[in-house]
């Protein structure tokens, strides 16, 4: 399939598909012309990306995670041995990561309680 039809099935854009691949993500043929051509499997790997992206995981951790990676229906099964223990500590990060934006949203709580009402209104 062309990239019109790889956006509409995966709803990624080209950009983003093109960056997957620059990031060697994504190693669609290509025509003689430099047309790019899609298959299937790149349809489930875009979705196994996204999957991972939305997890907070960075491309370039994700372009080490994805040969460790196999898909059973709608879950992610990691296959390496140390790869368990790098998304381990990924997870750790994504957790101190969050700690601190509580404590941000927690100080900014803090401000504007202590504004005056008429400041509080507008």
């Amino acid at each position: 399939m062309r990239m019109k039809e790889m956006v509409q099935r995966t709803g990624v854009h080209e950009r983003l598909l093109r960056y997957y691949e620059q990031q060697g993500l994504l190693a669609p043929y290509r025509l003689p012309s430099g047309y790019r051509v899609y298959s299937e499997s790149d349809v489930e790997m875009v979705r196994r990306i996204r999957c991972l992206m939305a997890a907070g995981l960075t491309t370039s951790l994700i372009a080490q995670v994805l040969p460790c990676i196999l898909a059973d229906e709608d879950r992610l099964i990691p296959t390496c041995p140390d790869l368990v223990a790098q998304l381990r500590q990924d997870r750790e990060r994504i957790t101190r990561a969050i700690k601190e934006l509580q404590t941000s949203g927690m100080m900014l709580d803090t401000v504007i309680a202590a504004a005056p009402l008429q400041s509080a209104d507008k």
